[in-house]
């Protein structure tokens, strides 16, 4: 923990790699229904996984590089996440619960990288046919919503 309390990520142990087979074939069959490609579709994950250790036996494998690399406000979610849980801060270890949630949180963090393109492609479409709102008078009975 650092000033004030705040948990500061530490370094962790990262293990960087290209996917598998297995992974690849896993991922396609996963994502033929839904209408995506691994070298296309899934270009927003990144071309490499992680393994991320929770421990020197116990580790999350295959996290996309994207997922893991994941920042709101400027953190990085999954070591922060993992950072205010460190056995030093939290006097215990992880509960199962607590080793799926992080899995879950990974999989929601792919889901909206994945759709990154669709919902961006869906802005500029909006963008491109606003109303425009100054033909419209400003009285209230000029504006109907029914």
């Amino acid at each position: 923990a650092g000033r004030g309390g705040i948990a500061m990520p530490g370094p962790g142990r990262l293990v960087s790699r290209a996917y598998s087979v297995d992974e690849r074939v896993a991922l396609e069959a996963w994502a033929n229904p839904l209408g995506l490609t691994l070298d296309g579709d899934f270009a927003p994950l990144g071309v490499s996984a992680h393994d991320v250790y929770l421990n020197d036996r116990a580790f999350w494998r295959n996290v996309p590089a994207a997922v893991w690399a994941y920042k709101m406000g400027g953190y990085p979610v999954l070591k922060k996440w993992l950072s205010y849980r460190e056995h030093t801060i939290l006097g215990r270890s992880l509960k199962p619960e607590e080793v799926r949630e992080f899995r879950d949180i990974a999989r929601r963090i792919a889901a909206i990288l994945l759709l990154e393109p669709a919902l961006d492609a869906n802005y500029r479409a909006v963008t491109a046919n606003l109303f425009d709102w100054s033909t419209v008078s400003h009285k209230p009975s000029a504006l109907r919503l029914w």
